[in-house]
């Protein structure tokens, strides 16, 4: 249920999100930590070369979280929850919503919509045994689904999700689909509802405001202000995404990464906290299935694709 404003005039209740994931597990190390070097050795249950971190960075953000009164929704690889079940435990027992990232970090570009339905099921499978409660969120990885994935959207919807934040309404060099609504909306009829990180439109760009390495790029009161128009000029909340390994800027990084994505992996690490606190301060934070209740239940209108 959405609040109301509280008496410091702070405005309407945004969606706090989190992509649980191990700090190698990110697209921008694939070139030195491949898919291969992880995953194949835990499947078999030997040790991953590259040690898990995620416990830590993890503490910190719930105990952020519960400082400022804010609930948020973790959107949890299956891979992760597999190996860390007491921390997803412990994330639906301090009230966040437990939704789907997928199993193994795999684009959605890069599935057959069989894989995809089987790695779905499985991850949601996973979820639900350890919170107890229906998963219905999704995200995909590296907001993988584009204008040629649709047909993953009703794979969605058959396997029980009733929303997704998988669509990044931007031009970007590894992903985005700048044709794409900037608001809630659905892009298959037979799809879920599906809920864009935040953009702000001005001088007739798109600018992503929605988190991650944008949230480290741009100076915070700039960040802040974005936010601050979008309260202002949207009937409806916007989307903020993080991940935990920003808050942890002494983690290992292989040898020989290109510039670029050292760049962009390492940007900011050590100012994320204490921007995370202070963006946690000025404004009002929610799970994605309470803030955006009315449009998932379909009582507010989405445009269709």
């Amino acid at each position: 249920m959405m609040l109301p404003p509280d008496s410091r005039g702070m405005g309407r209740v945004h969606a706090f999100t989190v992509d649980l994931e191990e700090y190698f597990q990110v697209a921008a190390l694939e070139p030195r930590i491949p898919r291969s070097t992880w995953e194949d050795e835990a499947e078999e249950g030997g040790e991953v070369p590259w040690p898990s971190r995620v416990e830590e960075p993890c503490d910190l953000l719930l105990g952020m979280l519960a400082d400022h009164g804010a609930r948020a929704t973790f959107f949890i690889l299956g891979w992760v929850a597999r190996r860390h079940p007491e921390l997803i435990r412990r994330i639906a027992r301090e009230g966040h919503e437990i939704a789907s990232h997928g199993w193994s970090h795999r684009r959605v570009s890069e599935m057959t919509p069989d894989a995809f339905r089987q790695e779905t099921m499985r991850t949601k499978a996973v979820l639900e045994s350890l919170s107890g409660a229906a998963v219905t969120g999704y995200r995909a990885a590296s907001f993988s689904i584009g204008p040629r994935e649709g047909w993953a959207l009703s794979i969605l919807a058959e396997t029980g999700h009733r929303y997704s934040s998988s669509i990044a309404p931007i031009q970007h060099d590894h992903y985005g689909w700048p044709e794409a609504s900037r608001h809630p909306w659905r892009p298959v009829a037979d799809g879920p509802l599906e809920i864009p990180p935040a953009v702000v439109e001005l001088g007739g760009r798109r600018w992503p405001v929605g988190g991650g390495g944008f949230f480290r790029f741009w100076p915070y009161p700039l960040f802040r202000g974005a936010w601050r128009r979008l309260e202002r000029r949207e009937d409806h909340p916007s989307v903020f995404y993080c991940h935990p390994w920003e808050l942890d800027p002494d983690q290992p990084l292989p040898e020989g990464l290109p510039w670029k994505n050292r760049w962009r992996h390492t940007l900011n690490l050590g100012r994320a906290r204490s921007r995370m606190e202070r963006l946690l301060g000025d404004f009002r934070w929610g799970r994605m299935d309470e803030t955006f209740a009315p449009w998932i239940a379909g009582e507010r209108e989405a445009p269709r694709g």
